[in-house]
């Protein structure tokens, strides 16, 4: 039986994995991790989400992250801005994806599961080094030595803009839902979120985005049809 651990935030992407491992998959169970970020509520729409598709959720608490990192993820009393040293945004958690997927592999393994399942995309993202494939693909070299086993580590989103993500979750038949239950807002704001944020004005691009060009294959499509059909002599 294939059985896969979806690394699960509650977000648009998250979510998205998660539909897509829903299908693929024959087995499912979500990991959700709690590092005192910067929306709590976070962690209550992954459950809720995981409930609503039926799918195993467990809460781990890793916020011992924040006792070695400062950042704007976690602190809510910082402005969401660039690091002058490291050119990355602040929102950066050195370490978090790291730490993720090294303890989804952990938890895999116990449950005998030959897959892991991450939202991380190298295409349409904030910077984060530890969202880039070649990272993904070392540590899981790396983690298959040092369990003596192979976990495919799998990123249906690495190559994807969010403009492709948007259209593979209506794809998977589920936009609306992703559109309206998801929270990927800085603010916390479900659904379309605060508007003002990076992480919002990313979602929302990629969503017009999508939504237009989906309008124009419709209208030409209908224009063909006509065609076909003897609309134009």
């Amino acid at each position: 039986m294939n059985k896969a651990i979806v690394v699960f935030s509650g977000g648009q992407d998250s979510t998205t994995c998660l539909l897509w491992a829903l299908k693929k998959y024959d087995e499912v169970e979500t990991i959700t991790f709690d590092y005192n970020q910067r929306h709590k509520q976070e962690i209550e729409v992954a459950q809720n989400i995981a409930s609503d598709l039926g799918v195993s959720n467990t809460v781990i608490d890793v916020s011992v992250i924040n006792d070695l990192t400062v950042n704007a993820l976690t602190r809510s009393d910082m402005d969401i801005a660039t690091n002058d040293e490291t050119g990355l945004p602040n929102t950066f958690v050195p370490g978090r994806n790291i730490l993720f997927l090294t303890l989804a592999s952990i938890a895999a393994y116990q449950k005998k599961a030959n897959a892991i399942v991450t939202g991380v995309c190298q295409t349409d993202f904030s910077g984060y080094p530890d969202c880039r494939n070649d990272f993904v693909r070392s540590l899981n070299n790396s983690l298959a030595l040092g369990l003596d086993k192979h976990i495919a580590i799998e990123t249906p989103l690495m190559w994807l803009n969010k403009e492709q993500t948007w259209e593979l979750a209506d794809q998977l038949g589920r936009l609306d839902y992703v559109a309206n239950k998801t929270l990927t807002c800085y603010n916390g704001v479900i659904g379309n979120g605060c508007g003002e944020c990076p992480a919002c004005k990313l979602r929302r691009r990629g969503l017009n985005n999508y939504l237009k060009s989906k309008a124009s294959v419709s209208m030409a499509q209908t224009a063909i049809n006509n065609y076909l059909n003897g609309g134009a002599q």
